[in-house]
């Protein structure tokens, strides 16, 4: 189940993912309230309250995988709320074969696009996917206008396999072989993870 991740932090160079709480949902709101990233993500908008039911039903969902992207340099040290740049997603949605994810990233703070957040925060769920979560195949699914988004993803070796007109969305896919595993294992090895409870906890409490 997707509890998996609730203590989980996965700290990169740029960005570092945390489990979504109900602390990040008014931020993560705000977003949503956007046009463009409704059209992105192809979502509707929803109410605080609604979006705060969603936090809770993604917590408890047992295929899906959430993380908030922050951004290192500021995380730890500001409020998460001040540090979020976006979310990713691994979505178990094939109930035959457990082995394919599904992964999802939103680079939100336009100030942060284009900056290599989206590709460090996509290597670290894949790396997290293949490591805990026995992935050995990848899916992303993107809309046809979004040209950074696909062409991020096939600089990470992703293949398009299809092109849905009627949805306006392409597919993109990745097995992992050894030789893949191999180096997305490499692109990775900087990553730490290390324990959510431990690292929200305010200098000086541990010492006591």
């Amino acid at each position: 189940a997707m509890k998996i991740n609730q203590d989980t932090v996965l700290r990169g160079k740029k960005v570092t993912l945390v489990p979504y709480t109900a602390a990040h949902v008014p931020r993560y709101h705000e977003w949503m309230q956007s046009e463009e990233l409704q059209r992105l993500t192809a979502s509707e908008p929803l109410s605080l309250e609604q979006e705060h039911e969603m936090q809770r039903s993604w917590q408890d969902d047992a295929d899906k995988c959430t993380f908030i992207v922050l951004d290192s340099e500021r995380w730890p040290g500001q409020a998460e709320e001040n540090s979020m740049v976006g979310d990713v997603n691994l979505f178990l949605t094939n109930a035959k074969d457990p082995t394919v994810g599904e992964i999802e990233i939103m680079i939100a703070e336009p100030s942060c696009r284009g900056r290599g957040f989206g590709k460090e925060a996509t290597l670290l769920m894949m790396a997290y996917g293949v490591r805990k979560l026995g992935i050995i195949k990848f899916e992303a699914k993107i809309g046809q206008e979004n040209e950074a988004s696909i062409c991020m993803f096939k600089k990470l070796h992703f293949k398009e396999v299809a092109v849905n007109s009627i949805f306006q969305e392409v597919t993109l896919r990745l097995d992992v072989s050894d030789q893949e595993r191999q180096w997305l294992l490499e692109q990775t090895n900087h990553m730490e993870e290390k324990s959510y409870t431990e690292l929200k906890q305010p200098a000086g409490v541990l010492d006591t």
